[in-house]
């Protein structure tokens, strides 16, 4: 009992803080401006277990590096953590994009602090159990100056924001819910999105075979089904069952139990997007994380655009942003990287059906970032809209389109046009890019953050921020052990910055040409076409 006290407690000490964001708040941008302390908890507070299927998960601390570019703002103080320290190089890296701003100005309005723990913890946890750590970083704070950002929050950031005693510039835990594949299904039937048949949230494998045959029953020409763990995210939770080996338990050719059983065998045999799954372990997460099927969509045309907005304190709600994702994986659902912005052919529809669940969640209470992805497919045979699109869930943090865009918006200060679904920098000029957390060979292990800033200077591959095209770079931490890298290639056409990220890969590749070569199942393509909207 005692125990559910102290959660009540801290739950409206939350809330508390939280109003103070409301008291604050003057426009969307308040807190893009001068003169507040800002504490970046970049933990990614996510299932470990899950987050253990992808390489070089640690360093996914880096991507929130580019908060680093608000200390453009001369009053502006930053203080950032990580599990472990962060090379001195890859710092100044980040500093010298500053525009207008000395080098050493910027320097010491920036605190970094480590935890020194490389466990498979979250970070935040990780600072709760250091309260001397906590104090350090308690005593660098102004109060009534300073809120926290983090990359996704848990009951793990409600507690950290409550310990501080600033607010959280961030969802509350409590509804979290609503960015399950099951809670999306919810706000996108509320909000008349249209979505694949699907299911509710179940528990066990007997379940889930039994919501797959009701599916099936209700859509008898479907050929494949999505199995999603209810938690999953970049598509790491995801597998494909076939439904085509058991036709001969389709609906009309043998009973309801029949097909549950046939179904319930199967699901050994699902194609799983994460390497080295297996259904064993699949399924022993579906008591802890729940489990949906939806229907798979087929079609030969298909893209996987998305959607990025904002809920401000006051429950207004921004687009900020649209997206075509690169996916990969064995079927096509690992996220890999983006183009910015979607195709013109549907970007507009994407905002306004954002918009729809911007504000469906406004008024449930949410707060800051949330993102949507669909699925779009192209019917040329079809008259009027030859687009079909189709929300596939919701993310209710900072996903992998976030950095880059915020990486654009920080460095050329300029603004998203929701008339066109483009960003212009202050000239005026609309920018494009192509980015990436999955640049990934085996040639370019051993590559230290040292090595790839000799080869960027070298070969003039960095950021130029007279022209406001050239390359960001992130995820430099996981370079050496990995041979991956992240990457943001910005130009002034969709197909400039495709040819800026294309002479870095070539770059790369001749640099690391010593090195024995070897493919990688989970590298980011090439660089698609630049969509004119024709299939």
């Amino acid at each position: 009992m005692q125990g559910v006290d102290n959660s009540s407690k801290q739950a409206e000490q939350f809330r508390l803080l939280q109003a103070q964001l409301r008291d604050r708040w003057q426009g969307v941008d308040l807190f893009d401006s001068d003169d507040y302390d800002i504490l970046v908890i970049p933990s990614v507070s996510l299932d470990q277990r899950e987050l253990l299927k992808i390489q070089g998960f640690l360093n996914y601390e880096e991507r929130l590096l580019f908060s680093l570019i608000r200390l453009r703002h001369p009053r502006t103080r930053l203080i950032y953590v990580t599990s472990q320290p962060l090379p001195p190089i890859v710092i100044d890296y980040y500093l010298q994009l500053l525009p207008g701003i000395p080098f050493s100005h910027a320097r010491d309005r920036l605190l970094l602090f480590s935890t020194y723990d490389s466990s498979a913890k979250p970070l935040t946890q990780k600072i709760l159990e250091r309260p001397r750590l906590m104090e350090r970083m308690r005593q660098a704070l102004r109060p009534e100056k300073s809120y926290m950002i983090c990359y996704n929050s848990t009951l793990l950031e409600r507690d950290l924001a409550v310990q501080m005693g600033i607010p959280l510039l961030a969802l509350d835990p409590d509804l979290l819910t609503w960015g399950t594949k099951s809670g999306s299904r919810k706000i996108f039937a509320e909000c008349g999105v249209p979505h694949p048949d699907g299911s509710d949230s179940v528990w066990n494998a007997e379940d889930l075979g039994v919501a797959a045959a009701e599916l099936w029953e209700r859509q008898p020409q479907l050929k494949r089904m999505v199995v999603k763990l209810n938690e999953g995210f970049s598509g790491e939770g995801n597998a494909l069952l076939d439904l085509r080996p058991i036709k001969n338990v389709a609906p009309g050719e043998a009973s309801h139990a029949e097909r549950v059983a046939a179904i319930s065998d199967r699901f050994s045999s699902l194609s799983f997007q994460a390497k080295a799954e297996t259904w064993e372990n699949f399924s022993s997460r579906i008591p802890e994380l729940g489990a949906i099927v939806e229907a798979f969509i087929e079609g030969e045309h298909k893209r996987s655009p998305s959607v990025q907005g904002r809920i401000d304190p006051n429950g207004e709600v921004e687009i900020l942003s649209t997206h075509d994702q690169i996916l990969g994986g064995p079927d096509g659902q690992i996220y890999l990287g983006c183009n910015f912005p979607a195709d013109e052919v549907y970007r507009l529809r994407l905002q306004e059906l954002g918009l729809r669940v911007g504000r469906n969640l406004a008024k449930k209470g949410a707060l800051e970032r949330f993102g949507v992805d669909f699925i779009a497919c192209h019917h040329p045979e079809k008259s009027g809209e030859k687009w079909d699109i189709q929300a596939i869930e919701i993310n209710l943090r900072k996903g992998g389109t976030t950095h880059p865009f915020m990486t654009l918006k920080f460095l050329t200060n300029g603004r998203y046009d929701s008339s066109t679904g483009l960003f212009y920098s202050q000239q005026g000029r609309p920018k494009y890019y192509v980015a990436t957390d999955n640049l990934q060979k085996e040639r370019y292990v051993g590559l230290l953050p040292n090595d790839l800033m000799d080869i960027i200077a070298h070969q003039r591959l960095h950021f130029d921020t007279s022209t406001e095209t050239g390359t960001v770079f992130h995820l430099m931490g996981c370079l050496s052990e990995f041979g991956k890298l992240g990457l943001t290639s910005i130009g002034d056409s969709l197909q400039q910055a495709e040819e800026i990220y294309n002479k870095v890969v070539k770059v790369l590749d001749e640099e690391t040409k010593t090195r024995p070569s070897a493919s990688y199942s989970a590298s980011y393509p090439s660089p698609p076409i630049a969509w004119s909207g024709k299939s």
